[in-house]
């Protein structure tokens, strides 16, 4: 695989450092039932967006204001689940190999949802984050990753971003940022490089910027 050379990483959170794939699927199952959705075809796009912006793909007919109305409770269900969050394999060590380089968590999260899952996790949280709270418009929209961009005062073309869905990695490419794909769902959506989980790559500072190699 290609080594990469960046000035600065942009992090998702679910799926690509903390996988809660176990309380997703159990609160949008009951959501899905609840509006009288086959919770299978649901569960195809929920993943990467803020709630209110899946429920618009789901109930394209629905009230945007019933959508953000149901997102709080959402948000708050999830945010009191933690059965079954732990941290994606190799996830901590990434994360120390981080702590001193430029990096940003860009999450559809909330701020209480994020910390939740990342102390769940045991995972140390960035210091710059953007977070559901900070954005007007949900992934696939480039916002929150050229507001992290920004924030580390970082060009977005010298940026990798780290995802997980198709919804992450369409965010990534329309910022003009490379994307290192992470998990089984990734690979699908092309991205620049794709990995099975973080204990395949390894972080190097370098005078160049953060080398990025990848395990064959």
């Amino acid at each position: 695989m290609p080594a990469l050379t960046a000035h600065a990483l942009l992090l998702d959170m679910d799926g690509t450092l903390v996988n809660s794939d176990a309380v997703v699927e159990r609160c949008w199952r009951r959501w899905a039932e609840r509006n009288g959705l086959d919770p299978e075809q649901a569960l195809k796009v929920v993943h990467g967006r803020q709630g209110y912006a899946t429920m618009a793909v789901l109930l394209p007919d629905r009230p945007m204001e019933e959508n953000y109305a149901d997102n709080r409770v959402m948000l708050a269900e999830e945010t009191a689940d933690l059965d079954g969050v732990i941290p994606v394999p190799g996830a901590g060590a990434f994360m120390a190999a981080v702590d001193e380089l430029p990096h940003a968590l860009v999450t559809s999260a909330d701020e209480a949802l994020a910390q939740a899952r990342m102390g769940a996790a045991g995972l140390r949280m960035p210091e710059t984050r953007v977070t559901a709270e900070r954005v007007g418009a949900s992934k696939p929209d480039p916002e929150g990753f050229l507001k992290g961009a920004a924030e580390l005062g970082v060009d977005p073309a010298d940026c990798v971003v780290f995802e997980d869905s198709e919804a992450g990695i369409q965010a990534g490419r329309a910022a003009g940022m490379r994307v290192v794909g992470v998990g089984p769902r990734a690979a699908a959506f092309a991205p620049d490089v794709h990995v099975m989980d973080l204990t395949e790559i390894t972080v190097e500072a370098t005078t160049e910027g953060i080398r990025l190699t990848f395990a064959e």
